[in-house]
């Protein structure tokens, strides 16, 4: 059985380019992602702080 070298043409500029903006987008949306997973995180900290000071301050 013989084996033959696959030889991966070379990527044009304009195919650079849009494997670079797809990068890009996906990186923003990744950040944009995680962002909202901190802001959520954030405001259920706040949450369940406030409802544990107010049962502290009942008792």
């Amino acid at each position: 059985m013989t084996y033959e070298k696959r030889v991966k043409p070379a990527a044009s500029s304009v195919e650079r380019e849009a494997r670079r903006e797809k990068q890009r987008v996906e990186a923003r949306q990744a950040l944009e992602e995680r962002r909202r997973a901190e802001a959520a995180f954030r405001a259920n900290y706040a949450r369940l702080k406030a409802e544990r000071l107010a049962r502290e301050a009942k008792a």
